[in-house]
């Protein structure tokens, strides 16, 4: 999901495994890393990443989000 307002990006996924994201490495020591880069880029790229669980008619998940503001 995409949504700009206020001079904000802010881009958003889910998905249903409901347990948090591992925390995201430095993207200087993941450089040959078979794994966890992703949200190690949302870090690096982002001004503000986060997530929260979700429960919707009876399944449950999570969903991961970052802002992305104006330069």
């Amino acid at each position: 999901r995409l949504r700009f307002r206020d001079g904000v990006l802010q881009i958003g996924a889910w998905d249903a495994d409901p347990e948090p994201p591992e925390p995201p490495g430095r993207l200087e020591e993941l450089t040959g890393a078979e794994s966890g880069r992703g949200m190690a880029l949302v870090r690096a790229c982002s001004d503000l990443w986060h997530w929260q669980p979700l429960s919707r008619m009876g399944h449950r998940g999570k969903l991961v989000w970052c802002e992305l503001a104006v330069a």
